[in-house]
């Protein structure tokens, strides 16, 4: 490509690229137009764009033109195996002067008889979002130049799918996380319950949760969590550590083995997932709560005429990674009436102004044997305000009703 063609055709990419139009368009017809205009520009027979799949380890077939079967058909590539494979592993051009068994794994691309390719890695913010290739069923040379153009297309198009992704996983954990938390809490004679969620303007929609189990024998569950990382991933990982704890909780009474059993769980199931959980269990019957804490920060008890403190309970490690091997232990405590309990994630009580100790004692300072409602008012007040919270925070508390007063 002399210089003359070659400043002509950058101009071409650039004028479509820039497009104010293409801001209209979703991203399937950002897609279509695009490699539309990609096959014509680069004179090709063909453009794929394949993107990432969730977990990132697969290319899958979005967008073609040219070859649409490869999207019809679902192809996958692992990151790191044939053609598009090493584009993605390596972030960096790559071309092909013969497409046959030995160097692509799509079948589809020396049925099409393409003889040379060309692809380009779609990266965005630091991530890899996909690859875009191209291909030519005559013999041809593509240059540096033309590598450069096309990752200027690539570079356009991974914005886009960027863009896309992250508000639709913003917009599926957030549904996903209202489904799972109770719609209402239930009620037990002699105990009121109160609970508040809010999202993190950092973190986004992220993975914790609270919950409230009716169980057998007038027993009360009561459980919250905080799974590492936010976003979608984090809230599906939520989700099934919640539907896991509720089935353990129906056929083990002791908190302490029901987190061991979600360990266990996790650490098999759930790879490279860790989270912080506190179960408890009140005894309506007798005013007793057994607790058990994997990594998580213990409950306040609010006494009417004593002193709020923190339950002394010992911390296990967080679930995952089967990280408690030596096992789990839980420990109990009575809830007399007119008693408070607050169980809460840690969102409630770091600041990035602040170190940890002072937010715990701000919590056990607001926190007053009050009615449920009134309690987390309070709390959310003195340490949320009226600045937004930079992580997720879940609260929840329950109270032992007063006993009636006599005659």
């Amino acid at each position: 490509m002399s210089d003359p063609e070659g400043s002509g055709m950058r101009l071409r990419v650039l004028e479509a690229v820039t497009d104010s139009a293409l801001r209209e368009l979703d991203l399937d017809k950002l897609f279509q137009v695009l490699l539309w205009q990609v096959r014509d520009l680069f004179a090709v027979d063909t453009a794929t764009v394949l993107l990432t799949d969730a977990g990132g380890e697969h290319l899958v077939a979005r967008a073609a033109s040219g070859l649409e079967e490869e999207v019809f058909q679902g192809v996958r590539i692992p990151v790191g195996t044939g053609f598009a494979g090493r584009v993605a592993q390596r972030r960096e051009p790559v071309r092909l002067s013969h497409v046959d068994e030995s160097t692509v794994i799509n079948p589809l691309l020396w049925q099409r008889g393409l003889r040379t390719m060309l692809g380009v890695p779609m990266v965005a913010q630091g991530e890899l979002t996909g690859v875009l290739h191209v291909g030519s069923t005559t013999a041809r040379r593509f240059t540096d130049e033309e590598a450069d153009l096309l990752q200027l297309v690539a570079d356009r198009l991974a914005m886009a799918a960027h863009v896309y992704r992250s508000r639709a996983e913003r917009a599926a954990a957030a549904m996903l996380q209202d489904s799972l938390l109770p719609g209402h809490l239930p009620t037990a004679e002699g105990w009121e319950m109160a609970a508040r969620y809010v999202p993190g303007t950092d973190s986004g929609v992220g993975g914790d949760w609270y919950d409230v189990l009716t169980l057998p024998d007038h027993r009360i569950g009561l459980v919250i969590g905080d799974v590492v990382g936010n976003g979608l991933p984090a809230a599906i990982v939520m989700g099934r550590l919640r539907s896991a704890l509720r089935a353990y909780a129906l056929e083990f009474h002791d908190p302490a083995v029901v987190l061991g059993k979600l360990d266990r769980k996790a650490s098999h199931f759930e790879n490279n997932t860790m989270a912080t959980v506190a179960y408890a269990v009140i005894d309506t019957a007798t005013s007793r709560m057994d607790l058990a804490l994997a990594g998580h920060l213990p409950p306040v008890l609010a006494v009417p005429g004593r002193a709020t403190v923190f339950v002394d309970a010992p911390v296990g490690p967080p679930i995952g990674y089967h990280l408690a091997e030596t096992g789990r232990r839980s420990a109990g405590v009575d809830v007399p009436p007119g008693a408070l309990v607050a169980l809460y994630t840690d969102g409630l009580v770091e600041r990035r102004t602040a170190d940890l100790d002072s937010g715990l004692e701000m919590l056990r300072q607001a926190a007053v044997p009050a009615s449920p409602e009134a309690a987390c008012a309070l709390i959310m007040a003195a340490l949320v305000g009226h600045e937004p919270a930079d992580d997720d925070i879940a609260l929840l508390t329950i109270r032992h009703s007063p006993a009636p007063d006599g005659p």
